[in-house]
């Protein structure tokens, strides 16, 4: 029972902050995009970036990581690099990214035990190393529109596995908003608001009528 005297305004554990939580990316690139038909493309590609924004703006770690990489996945998704042009990418052999010593020491490095994850393709490249980093005590939000898988059901059942497993199902816009949670935060408002004028279709465009006919003030 709630001892109401005891209820404050503050938030949640449960909820992700700048300070609590690593964002990985997991093998955005042209041959996995290729295959990729659970939804529109270039809304995953534009999903994924907008999350990339999201990161930076609130210098959130990340961990960038690729699939054989110059075998036959190809390069990193080159939007999703332009975020992070200095940042070292991890390139594996192994579909599960958390059997690569060097992917799970680039996690550990970050120090954040809420791991917000994306990727391609969500039944094999996202759904293995959540369920991996789960067993071991990381809570895990997959962003659901920055991930894609083969078909519709692949990755409807894979979000499926991972939710059954404890995972957070998450979109990118609910991540930035999250991070930013009160609009007095005048030191990333700006950049918030840019970045879902940006990618966040038409709240982006409602954020642009809002400070045309309101103000440039006006809340998001």
């Amino acid at each position: 029972m709630t001892d109401i005297s005891q209820v404050t305004p503050a938030p949640g554990p449960d909820l992700l902050t700048p300070d609590n939580c690593a964002v990985l990316f997991v093998d955005h690139q042209p041959q996995m995009f290729f295959a990729t038909g659970s939804g529109d493309r270039t809304a995953i590609i534009n999903s994924t970036v907008g999350l990339a924004k999201a990161a930076k703006v609130f210098d959130v770690p990340v961990v960038l990581s690729t699939v054989a990489a110059e075998s036959f996945s190809g390069p990193l998704l080159p939007q999703l690099a332009a975020v992070f042009p200095e940042h070292e990418i991890v390139d594996r052999t192994s579909m599960n990214a958390w059997e690569d010593a060097a992917f799970v020491e680039a996690v550990k490095a970050t120090g954040r035990t809420k791991l917000v994850v994306a990727g391609l393709w969500t039944e094999v490249c996202v759904v293995l190393p959540t369920l991996s980093a789960l067993a071991q005590g990381y809570e895990v939000y997959v962003v659901t529109d920055a991930s894609g898988g083969v078909t519709p059901q692949a990755h409807e059942h894979a979000v499926q596995r991972m939710v059954q497993a404890g995972a957070v199902p998450v979109t990118w816009v609910q991540v930035l908003l999250e991070l930013q949670r009160d609009w007095a935060r005048t030191e990333t408002y700006v950049p918030v608001t840019e970045v879902v004028k940006e990618h966040a279709g038409a709240y982006g465009l409602g954020v642009v009528y809002a400070q045309a006919v309101i103000g440039e003030h006006a809340a998001g």
